[in-house]
């Protein structure tokens, strides 16, 4: 994946999620008009990758008490040049949360966002335009905790709201339960069925 192919799959996610144009569209202006909008160096901001990960039941996504931000989000990071940022995103998840197989599981991006990175030492306050991927735990859901968290853990999806109030959580949760809603409604699995996987402790 290149510069191109990324504005692509934004122009994609922007037709699927109108209300969300005009976010795509500030980051397409962003790539567009800045040649070194993925490196860390570019003072301003720069484009970064995310794993939003769920079990291999689909019924819980795993979280991170990030050691720098205090905050529980999803895993991720810098993508340090690489355009990629599918790459990057699965970079970032593996070496996260040290499992030991993830699956990609929607082609094109799942959710995007803009927000500021505060002050911190020497960085200064600058804005993080992230990709985020939808991924999905393969065979084992045990993680390691790596040094970039003081935590991880498998976090119900129904319940996110208990670890974020972040309104870009909170939708990628929707978002999920919706997707699993459609995958069971075509295979013709019952609602009965759909609240187990839900709501599985």
């Amino acid at each position: 994946m290149c510069r191109k192919e990324l504005i692509t799959q934004l122009n994609a996610y922007k037709s699927k999620w109108a209300n969300e144009s005009e976010t795509a569209n500030i980051i397409i202006d962003f790539i567009s008009e800045n040649p070194n909008s993925f490196e860390r160096s570019l003072q301003t901001g720069h484009v970064t990758g995310s794993a939003w990960i769920t079990n291999t039941h689909g019924s819980h996504v795993l979280l991170s008490h990030h050691e720098k931000l205090n905050k529980w989000l999803q895993l991720g990071g810098h993508s340090d040049g690489d355009s990629n940022i599918l790459r990057v995103s699965t970079r970032e998840a593996y070496e996260e949360s040290g499992l030991s197989k993830i699956k990609i599981v929607f082609n094109g991006i799942f959710d995007i966002d803009v927000h500021i990175i505060p002050e911190r030492g020497c960085e200064m306050k600058h804005y993080h335009y992230d990709i985020r991927y939808a991924m999905q735990a393969v065979e084992s859901d045990k993680y390691t905790v790596s040094n970039e968290s003081f935590d991880l853990n498998w976090i119900k999806i129904t319940e996110i709201q208990k670890y974020t109030q972040s309104a870009s959580m909170i939708r990628m949760a929707s978002n999920w339960i919706s997707a699993l809603l459609k995958l069971f409604a075509v295979n013709s699995v019952n609602q009965q069925s759909i609240q187990t996987v839900l709501h599985k402790k």
